[in-house]
């Protein structure tokens, strides 16, 4: 069972929780909309954020540098413009995919590559799906659990009971199941049941094993989790990605086949193939990932900060709160430090 760390701590009427509430709200109006009007919608709204998500838009367009470093400026831009459009669309399909109707059943979506899934559990194989955070996340898991089952592991947001309840069930209803990243024997009972496990280890986890391997040529802290599942549960790892078909008529997911000798005994060369493969798939659809993400926080000793000019260490916190200009001002003496522009001696 998950620990009991990860169980709510407060009440869900806590007035703290209230704007969890009106959040939750805002996604279920949005999923009344024709899906088509919803993705419209958020497209304009990630338009929107890139004009005003300064810290954010730094973000993206940092990754976007330091892994795709041949782009021109004007290059550059563009994608990082898309990528806000692919970033407010998938807000929208969240909503879509936890609280929209039977119509959102019937959205276009084309598989390719089911015949290694099926020949996997036909063969009575335990099974990972490798994947990452792609912005239609949510709304492709709705699509794929309409015919098949999978247990999406997931963070669970102790901060944030009510979205976090409204989370779980969604993706229990949408896919069959979901277990916290820490319940390692639930994702064992689920595979040995047969049903696959999805699990992406592609986002930054303070606390979490990792060592650092490659990802776009950057050392990138990455986890160490999936090797030591795969041979705990003797499971087969099928990559499974999922993105926006051309034109945004519809969605595309796609299988690939196991990968061989995965886990070898190399837990560094394991974790560095799960980088690789998601590189691959990142380069099909580069506007589509979460580039948002602060995917290269850690870095090595001796290394250079990758977001050296980020204005605070706590994107997203209310300008209000009081660690605020603390946590501002060591942000940017430390950033003043790797710039040599430091005056301290």
């Amino acid at each position: 069972m998950a620990r009991s760390s990860d169980a709510p701590t407060r009440h869900s009427a806590h007035p703290g929780n209230w704007t969890q509430y009106i959040n939750i709200a805002l996604l279920w109006l949005i999923a009344r909309l024709p899906w088509r009007w919803a993705v419209a919608l958020g497209t304009g709204l990630g338009r929107t954020l890139y004009h005003v998500a300064r810290d954010r838009r730094y973000v993206v367009r940092r990754n976007l540098e330091l892994c795709f470093p041949d782009l021109t400026v004007e290059q550059r831009e563009r994608w990082v413009k898309e990528n806000f459009g692919y970033t407010g669309r998938g807000l929208a399909e969240l909503a879509l995919g936890w609280f929209g109707g039977p119509a959102v059943d019937r959205i276009p979506c084309e598989f390719e590559g089911l015949e290694h899934l099926q020949s996997a559990l036909q063969a009575g194989q335990p099974v990972i799906l490798l994947s990452g955070h792609f912005c239609c996340i949510e709304l492709t898991a709705r699509l794929f659990g309409q015919d098949h089952q999978m247990a999406a592991i997931y963070k669970p947001i102790k901060k944030k009971p009510v979205f976090d309840q409204v989370m779980r069930s969604a993706r229990e209803r949408n896919v069959g199941g979901a277990v916290a990243r820490t319940d390692i024997r639930g994702m064992l009972r689920h595979m040995k049941s047969g049903t696959p496990i999805w699990y992406a280890g592609d986002q930054h986890m303070k606390k979490a094993e990792h060592v650092f391997a490659p990802f776009f040529g950057v050392p990138t802290a990455t986890t160490t989790s999936l090797p030591r599942l795969a041979r705990l549960g003797k499971a087969r790892v099928l990559p499974i990605f999922y993105r926006v078909a051309p034109g945004g008529a519809g969605y595309q997911i796609t299988i690939g086949a196991p990968l061989e000798d995965y886990p070898c005994d190399d837990v560094l060369e394991d974790v560095r193939r799960m980088n690789e493969v998601l590189e691959s798939a990142v380069r099909d659809a580069p506007t589509q990932y979460f580039w948002v993400h602060r995917r290269f926080k850690s870095h090595p000793e001796g290394t250079r900060a990758a977001y050296p000019a980020l204005r605070s260490a706590h994107i997203g916190r209310l300008p209000w709160r009081k660690n605020k200009k603390k946590a501002l001002k060591k942000h940017q003496k430390e950033a003043d430090r790797e710039r040599g522009t430091d005056d301290d001696t």
